[in-house]
């Protein structure tokens, strides 16, 4: 999709106000007002096809431990996702899924759920090897955690109590179908769109799931299979502001060009305002909003209301199409 450079749109405003440099102290003011207006024409749609992805493939998390403390290890407080069935035991295997820094990225995990055949067990330093019959070898770890209930249970869900390794820690297993913003080596999400079961707008039509979304992520309500690990997202991707604090008039970065003539006459707009000029503000504020509506039918043009944003339902189904 076709870009213009930030020095371009800085430029461009200190023509429409009619001087030849902003002061340093506007320059800032300036920067500000940009990325202001970049994020309201970047909320005006949820489809804009730069910042759509469609139907793209993410881990479901079944599990939340909490509970662990430095008495056994504290990285077992985690999600965790389903990777299949224990070739020893037949019961399920499932893996931590990272725990998410402030900086947004995923540490690797190697802590492993798993029933040893006796008895869940969670171990740290472990590893689980696909087989060709479609399930997973366990290597066993350090082990965190052992199930302690009398009458064992074919789910972890279940286990009421877990034996620590050191300390009195009281382990806590929390099911859950959550998709998560952040997913390492994906692009972080924004905001959910749609949740299908299989791909979805390519052949056939796809089991649409409901969901409903908190501050951890997307939790899927009625997962079609127990087995289900994973499932297909439209999501739009987080919102980036522009991140130019000096050469202003011969930076490089990218401004999207479907917002260039918006961002261009609103910030231009906003510095009239500045200035006391608020009728010629209102004029420049229709042209900005111009420029707008006119990007944003495009994509009323293209369809992609009918597709992506939207679901085809009837009395019995509510499926892609």
């Amino acid at each position: 999709m076709q870009t213009r450079t930030y020095g371009d749109l800085f430029k461009l405003i200190q023509s429409l106000a009619g001087v030849g440099e902003f002061a340093p102290s506007e320059q800032d003011d300036i920067a500000n007002l940009i990325n202001r207006r970049f994020l309201k024409a970047f909320n005006e749609s949820p489809i804009w096809p730069r910042y759509i992805v469609s139907s793209e493939k993410r881990d479901i998390l079944a599990l939340t431990l909490s509970g662990a403390t430095a008495s056994t290890s504290t990285t077992v407080n985690q999600n965790y996702k389903l990777l299949g069935a224990n070739t020893a035991g037949g019961l399920s295997v499932y893996q931590g899924a990272g725990i998410t820094a402030t900086d947004g990225t995923v540490s690797a995990t190697d802590i492993i759920i798993y029933n040893t055949g006796t008895a869940w067990r969670v171990d740290t330093g472990a590893s689980a090897a696909p087989q060709d019959s479609g399930t997973f070898t366990v290597t066993s770890g350090t082990q965190q955690f052992i199930e302690a209930d009398t009458i064992k249970k074919d789910q972890v869900t279940d286990v009421e109590t877990f034996t620590p390794r050191a300390g009195t820690d009281s382990l806590l297993v929390d099911g859950k179908n959550l998709i998560p913003y952040e997913q390492s080596g994906k692009t972080a999400i924004g905001s959910f769109n749609r949740i299908h079961r299989k791909k979805a707008f390519l052949n056939n039509s796809s089991i649409e799931y409901d969901f409903y979304v908190d501050f951890t992520g997307a939790n899927i309500l009625n997962v079609t299979s127990s087995t289900d690990n994973s499932a297909f997202v439209t999501y739009k991707q987080q919102f980036t502001p522009f991140d130019v604090t000096s050469s202003y008039t011969s930076s490089t970065v990218e401004v999207p060009a479907e917002f260039f003539p918006y961002i261009a006459h609103a910030t231009y707009a906003d510095f009239l305002r500045m200035d006391g000029q608020t009728e010629k503000a209102f004029a420049e504020e229709q042209r900005a909003e111009l420029a707008l509506a006119l990007e944003l039918e495009k994509i009323d043009l293209i369809s992609n209301n009918n597709t992506v944003n939207k679901r085809f339902s009837t009395y019995v189904n509510r499926q892609s199409r």
